[in-house]
């Protein structure tokens, strides 16, 4: 055996079990200075916030750590046994066994026991948002004390014509109170008339704004507009400045209060500027026209029937067309005001239609029907026996002032066609059906109220106001949001296409292409896309029935 080989020593059973010794540890509680950094730092926590509506109106806002805040299982503190730690040192060993009171988790320590359930929606949870999608545009829960609208109800209230000089403050507090005031005023500044008081009201009132006016116009630099606190005077329409008013617009009180009305209530035809139709078959109108134009008289020049404010079926010639504005001066006065349905019968009115013709006068024979063969209406009561909504009426136009009689018997030959082949019996049920309601072209749709306008056609729908819109606040507030729509999708400078707006109270959609426009109204709840999905079906829907909506050409001699 050689000097430098070594025999391995016999290892025993009892040595087996023995360790050598651990090499000596670092100190962990040295610390390299040098590592520091020598400016102070700015640490940030991203935190997602999550936003809850209620049915009651109310909102709650509530943090949530998203999934990448989650601390780890090491991170915690927390090491299953089958897990290894990836660090090193004295304290993750101890950490590793270490017992920590539930009551001492931080707050991210117990999300992520729990991070399985965290985005996981509860029955409780399913049934808060059902009921919060029910929630209806401007309910009255969600109306504040500095509503605008609150006192609505008493805006077409008259104020008394008699009255001391005591009462005179209260009276003028009263005009003041009216959301919205039309006038017209003579060229020194003197009012001709106005839709409420008396004109001996208002006259120191309209000295100060005539000489706002005059002002203006001296330098050359016409006044349009100006605002006076909250007030607003907006100067619409000037023409002919020296002709006295007063005794043309004599017995036309009525017609004037009737279309400011109309405008303060809110019209879809005037802010659309469109008409809007009663939905009937092709073949039904068809009908309706080749009886206007078999039967129609030499002197005729435009001949409609008009059901409860919509048009049913218009005759004109080749070369020209009624303008809606001009349709909606005509249908104003037959239907909203009470001087020409109240008279029952025939009416024989001169009338400009300005956009026709702002120089000169047109002639209209008028005839409301009265029953299913087409007999007039023989009185007053017979006339008031129907709703706005079921009159119907037939409007033939002439520019001979002495064509009665012949437009009155092409109305009696229409109305006895129209009655023998059932086509007005058509037309009155067609009327007592009214507008289409959403839950019938949309079932399941969000969606409380639209508009739809046929650009092509200068034509529009509408959804039926009944069972939220009826009365006159609720109304009004909807024409208020379809005005917003409209005025922010049609702004000068905007290159809008579609605009989703949303409010404490409704969430509203405008929609425009070359083709149509279209403008919705949903309660506050409504997501963006459940909205935009009731729009595409009622959208599809319209073009279906797009030769039953709207007069598409109408009939042309």
């Amino acid at each position: 055996m050689e000097p430098d080989e070594i025999t391995p020593k016999p290892v025993s059973a009892a040595d087996e079990d023995y360790r050598p010794p651990l090499p000596p540890r670092p100190s962990t509680s040295a610390t390299d200075t040098t590592s520091l950094q020598a400016q102070a730092t700015t640490a940030i926590t991203p935190v997602e916030i999550q936003t809850l509506s209620f049915p009651d109106g109310s909102r709650g806002t509530f943090p949530t750590p998203g999934p990448d805040l989650l601390p780890s299982p090491a991170e915690s503190g927390h090491v299953s046994p089958n897990q290894e730690s990836s660090g090193s040192g004295e304290a993750d060993e101890t950490a590793s066994i270490m017992s920590f009171a539930p009551t001492m988790r931080p707050a991210g320590d117990i999300a992520s026991l729990l991070a399985a359930e965290l985005h996981k929606k509860s029955p409780a949870w399913k049934m808060l948002r059902t009921q919060s999608a029910t929630v209806l545009p401007f309910e009255k829960g969600r109306i504040g004390a500095n509503d605008r609208f609150a006192e609505f109800h008493h805006e077409f209230d008259s104020l008394p014509d008699d009255y001391d000089e005591d009462a005179e403050s209260d009276i003028l507090h009263l005009w003041k109170s009216k959301l919205k005031h039309y006038l017209i005023l003579s060229s020194a500044g003197k009012p001709i008339w106005s839709r409420y008081g008396d004109l001996s009201l208002i006259n120191s009132s309209m000295g100060v704004v005539q000489t706002i006016i005059s002002f203006y116009e001296g330098a050359k630099n016409p006044l349009q507009a100006f605002s006076a606190g909250d007030t607003r005077l907006t100067h619409i329409f000037a023409n002919r400045p020296s002709t006295d008013l007063r005794k043309p617009l004599q017995g036309t009180e009525g017609l004037l209060s009737s279309l400011a009305d109309t405008f303060t209530k809110g019209s879809a035809s005037a802010l659309l500027g469109s008409l809007e139709c009663l939905r009937l078959r092709k073949s039904q109108r068809h009908a309706i026209n080749n009886a206007f134009l078999k039967l129609r008289t030499d002197k005729l020049l435009y001949g409609l029937i008009v059901a409860g404010g919509k048009l049913v079926s218009v005759i004109r010639p080749r070369r020209h067309s009624l303008h809606p504005s001009d349709l909606q001066l005509i249908f104003n006065m037959l239907f909203e005001s009470d001087g020409i349905k109240g008279g029952g019968g025939e009416n024989w009115i001169p009338i400009c239609l300005p956009a026709f013709n702002s120089k000169g006068y047109l002639y209209m024979y008028v005839s409301f029907f009265d029953g299913t063969h087409g007999e007039p209406a023989g009185s007053p009561t017979a006339a008031q026996g129907q709703s706005s909504e079921e009159e119907i009426a037939m409007i033939l136009v002439s520019t001979d002032r002495e064509s009665f009689f012949e437009l009155k018997q092409m109305r009696d030959s229409v109305a006895q066609q129209l009655g023998k082949n059932g086509t007005l019996a058509i037309i009155q049920n067609a009327t007592r059906l009214g507008r289409p309601k959403i839950h019938e072209i949309a079932p399941g749709s969000q969606v409380s109220h639209f508009l739809y306008k046929s650009r092509a056609n200068v034509q529009f729908c509408m959804a039926s106001l009944e069972p939220h819109f009826t009365g006159l606040v609720e109304r009004r507030r909807l024409m208020t949001v379809y005005h917003e729509l409209h005025a922010s999708i049609h702004a000068k400078h905007s290159h809008l296409k579609v605009l989703h707006a949303v409010g404490d109270d409704a969430t509203s959609l405008a929609w425009t292409t070359p083709v149509f426009e279209f403008y919705c109204v949903a309660g506050p709840n409504v997501s963006r896309a459940t909205i935009t999905q009731g729009a595409n079906k009622i959208i599809q829907w319209a073009k279906r029935e797009e030769e039953r909506l709207f007069i598409i050409g109408g009939g042309v001699f």
